[in-house]
């Protein structure tokens, strides 16, 4: 019998998988209220209330140069679901005047809030209908807008920005379709790079998934490499400013427990209040070996909004 124990004990250690895919959202009062205090509606967006936030990242500014870490919005983008975006180019007309000044508009429909470089809102995910801070979705959702949480609330971002980059780390240009990025490997990059994640920082992930973007948008959208639970949880101790990466989800999909569905999402916006950045362009970061600087974005201040699309920029 004492054999077997130690038999099972260490087929445990060994697969830490198994261990990963028991994580359950944890219950309202273990959660609830926010380290940010009852009420709080900016999360990890507090962070920007502190000047040394602002100036840890500006003094990473060198050389004034500028790397955007965005994609176009446009047809050629991947889509999830019903997701759309329509631009329709209006001419307006010829004004008068002797130096005949002609306008042009546009007319766009689409859901701005999920669609190409995104920035996740709290109202954007549930445990139920609970959201971040207990916020329930049946009290604060409207026809208009969510009244509570809404992306107008979240403000600018400027902070440190560093990247991790867990492909090289893994001596690949690509993680594998549904690759669970683990502790383990986090904690590598993290050794590998000689960097020191600050409260605050926001913290970007190479897998390479993003040189799919806009070529092969059917295997981009499919599955995706991306963090486990463990993982997850994690980077929620680092205290971080937000989580972004070049997958649409941040997260591995599907996720190894077959009865969770993207609960990386729970744990970083519903129980954490964490940010998440979705679908950046890391590319040249990564190729350039650009692990530490000057991070800037601004979500687009609509009312009652769950997200934002973004067009989020490091300086060096």
């Amino acid at each position: 019998m004492k054999s077997v124990l130690m038999a099972c004990a260490a087929f445990l250690l060994a697969t830490p998988l198994m261990a990963n895919a028991q994580w359950r959202p944890p219950t309202e009062s273990a959660r609830c209220p926010s380290k940010w205090g009852a009420g709080d509606e900016r999360g990890s967006g507090n962070h920007m209330k502190n000047p040394e936030t602002v100036l840890r990242g500006a003094k990473l500014i060198k050389t004034g140069e500028i790397i955007e870490l965005g994609h176009i919005l446009g047809p050629g983008m991947p889509f999830f679901g019903t997701r759309t975006m329509n631009l329709t180019t209006k001419r307006t007309y010829m004004n008068s005047g002797a130096n005949k000044r002609g306008s042009n508009e546009e007319i766009m429909t689409g859901e701005f809030g999920q669609i190409g470089t995104q920035f996740d809102g709290f109202a954007h995910q549930t445990h139920g209908d609970s959201m971040y801070n207990c916020f329930k979705q049946d009290d604060i959702s409207t026809r208009s807008g969510f009244n509570k949480l809404g992306i107008e609330k979240v403000g600018t971002f400027f902070a440190r920005g560093v990247m991790l980059d867990v492909a090289s780390y893994k001596g690949v240009a690509m993680l594998g379709d549904s690759y669970e990025i683990t502790v383990a490997d986090l904690e590598g990059t993290v050794a590998k790079q000689g960097l020191r994640i600050q409260a605050g920082d926001a913290i970007l992930i190479h897998t390479g998934w993003g040189q799919l973007y806009g070529k092969d948008n059917a295997r981009f959208v499919k599955t995706c490499p991306g963090v486990g639970t463990a993982a997850a949880e994690w980077l929620a101790k680092l205290d971080p400013l937000l989580i972004g990466s070049d997958n649409w989800p941040i997260e591995v999909s599907p996720n190894p427990d077959k009865e969770l569905s993207l609960p990386g999402h729970q744990i970083f916006l519903v129980v954490h209040g964490i940010h998440l950045l979705e679908n950046m362009k890391l590319d040249e970061l990564a190729s350039k070996k650009i692990y530490e600087f000057a991070f800037s974005m601004q979500p687009l201040k609509m009312y009652g909004a769950s997200g934002s699309t973004v067009s989020p920029a490091a300086i060096r």
